[in-house]
């Protein structure tokens, strides 16, 4: 891309920020406007970005208004009544979606793209590890900040292979170009963008037309998308225990977990995880999947899913005493909910499980009510908190209520995001807490380790 500036509009996502971080490896200015300032943004603005908090025209620095040399992305969370948007588009700016860069980006590598309702940035974590750690070494944009390298990009400057995590959001992963596609799941979410669940499905099978010729797609096994793929494209399914690839010998214990993989041409026996939590089983099966067919070797997928860290609030222990367990997970989908919390009592069968939820958008909560209930009452405790709109304006009549009525729970209580932290200092029973949400609970983190400590 021949722009000397690239200047972001929502910088401090965390799609957004990795394409940041890349613009500055390559030697671009870069600089953005974010709504609220975090850990993200304050890293960006060290790393060399500008940064400002107030969507006003006369605060973008002047190097960021010359149209021939600047290229404007954005992110379609961004509302349409955003003054900058508005400037640039008026003015004749070049405008792309975050995905239609990273589409580019991606476009001249091998690259290796996971969509899915749920996993995936787990599962592009781990495949993004597994090629790092072998002989063959990746770049990698990722959906959240991998523990064993404190960021979300990867880059090399030695290897075709790329990693990119494929978002299902407003079509945006239809931009890319993937040599290998793996599909986790696709149930049902976003349906203020899509409609229909059908419409919905329907964009995963325009996915899989999208992966090139002579490609690859992994599937999760029974989930309800049929291929569109090119007829040379080879198509493989997985799951935990059944498929072309899948876990045998699986031993939970111990706070370990320990399986044998077997694909159609091989088996590794003795993969140990390095975040031992069931459903990483699976999300393992297909990671080390698509790093098998880019030709990582059997003892590099060993020693690499042992030494994975995880990505930060992807089921992320922030404390881990013979008295109390402390998890953030970022779940904000109510299958997701369930893999959680249905994790953490087999981790801990014996222990007093105490949730704390923060539902993520008004349009997620009116859709998925009934299922929020039914996943959140699996709970021995339950905390929930008001919405958090992200992008979205108030839907009338929607509010947490609408899950809290239907929770079967004995024990649960509705709170205010800032009444939790007295709440919690009042609670002096708490075994396992586990936060719950993708919206912003994770300011609170360091606040609840301390009362738990």
């Amino acid at each position: 891309m021949n722009y000397e500036s690239i200047y972001f509009i929502g910088i401090g996502g965390i799609g957004m920020s990795n394409l940041a971080r890349y613009f500055l490896s390559q030697g671009k200015r870069v600089g953005g406007y974010d709504r609220t300032r975090t850990q993200l943004t304050d890293r960006l603005e060290k790393e060399g970005a500008f940064v400002h908090y107030e969507d006003n025209v006369n605060a973008i620095p002047l190097a960021f208004l010359d149209k021939e040399k600047t290229l404007v992305v954005y992110t379609p969370a961004v509302p349409d009544t955003h003054a900058e948007m508005g400037y640039f588009r008026k003015n004749g700016f070049v405008l792309m979606k975050r995905a239609q860069v990273l589409g580019e980006i991606t476009t001249f590598s091998d690259a290796v793209c996971i969509a899915g309702t749920h996993g995936k940035t787990t599962v592009s974590s781990m495949t993004a590890h597994l090629l790092k750690q072998s002989h063959l070494d990746c770049s990698a944009f990722l959906g959240g900040i991998l523990k064993n390298y404190d960021s979300n990009l990867l880059l090399s400057n030695k290897s075709k292979i790329t990693v990119a995590e494929a978002d299902e959001y407003d079509r945006s992963f239809h931009w890319l170009h993937p040599w290998i596609a793996v599909i986790t799941s696709a149930d049902p979410d976003h349906l203020d963008i899509y409609g229909t669940p059908e419409a919905y499905r329907q964009s995963f099978e325009k996915f899989t037309s999208l992966i090139r010729p002579g490609g690859y797609l992994i599937i999760k096994k029974g989930i309800a998308v049929t291929p569109n793929c090119d007829k040379s494209v080879k198509i493989y399914r997985y799951s935990e225990t059944e498929g072309d690839y899948r876990a045998e010998n699986i031993r939970i214990g111990e706070g370990t977990i320990v399986f044998d993989f077997v694909s159609p041409d091989q088996r590794i026996s003795d993969i140990e995880l390095g975040v031992p939590v069931k459903i990483n089983i699976e999300n393992a099966v297909a990671a080390i999947a698509a790093a098998l067919l880019c030709g990582v070797n059997a003892d590099e997928v060993r020693k690499a899913m042992k030494s994975f860290a995880g990505a930060r609030r992807r089921f992320d222990f922030h404390l881990k005493t013979e008295n109390t367990v402390f998890i953030d997970d970022y779940a904000h989908h109510p299958d997701e909910l369930s893999a959680s919390i249905e994790s953490i009592k087999m981790l801990y069968p014996a222990k007093r499980i105490l949730g704390v939820f923060q539902p993520h958008l008004y349009s997620r909560t009116r859709d998925f009510a009934d299922e929020f209930a039914e996943s959140l009452s699996k709970l021995d405790n339950v905390i929930l908190l008001d919405i958090y709109p992200a992008r979205e304006k108030t839907i009338p009549g929607v509010t947490s209520e609408l899950i809290f009525d239907k929770m079967t729970s004995k024990n649960k209580v509705l709170l205010k995001k800032s009444e939790l932290l007295d709440y919690l200092q009042r609670k002096n029973d708490i075994e396992v807490l586990v936060t719950l949400g993708a919206g912003d609970i994770e300011f609170l983190l360091p606040d609840i380790e301390k009362i738990l400590k």
